[in-house]
């Protein structure tokens, strides 16, 4: 899991520019709320924990987020791409017209700018990953209409 990770961190600084800092920043945990996904964008009760530093012009927006069973995002894309970490639990992640995948914990899934993609728990387990979506022109999400529970449920 940590080598997974590390690479992931590696793929961020790789794929973003340089940011220009102060010094080293340091947000303690739990000094930003736990927010609920909104119901426009999601299905269940999802909550987010943003890992986005309070910094101008960020490269990414990032944070850990929470599926119960049968939750889910809305059909979505990225203009400059997205990765998840998957934390724990079981998750499915789908490209429009392509059947759903099967996401582990460990798993690194690299989602390509413009694919249109839902993500979340299975129908009977929880699901936890990091998500990291980059930016592009000061975005980094387009959001599409949810996944009904008839092509959620089907392989």
């Amino acid at each position: 899991m940590k080598q997974i990770f590390a690479a992931a961190v590696s793929l961020a600084l790789l794929a973003t520019p340089a940011v220009h800092a102060q010094g080293i920043q340091i947000t303690p945990n739990g000094s930003t709320p736990t927010s609920q996904g909104p119901e426009a964008n999601f299905t269940g009760q999802v909550f987010v924990d943003s890992v986005t530093p309070a910094i101008d012009n960020p490269p990414a927006a990032s944070g850990i987020v929470s599926f119960p069973p049968g939750g889910r995002t809305a059909w979505h894309s990225h203009p400059a791409g997205q990765m998840l970490v998957i934390l724990s639990g079981q998750g499915w992640v789908q490209e429009e017209s392509q059947p759903r995948k099967e996401m582990k914990p460990g798993d690194l899934v690299w989602i390509p700018a413009g694919i249109k993609h839902w993500h979340g728990a299975t129908a009977t387990n929880a699901m936890r990953h990091l998500a990291v979506s980059f930016n592009r022109d000061g975005k980094n999400t387009d959001w599409f209409e949810k996944v009904t529970d008839g092509p959620y449920r089907v392989n």
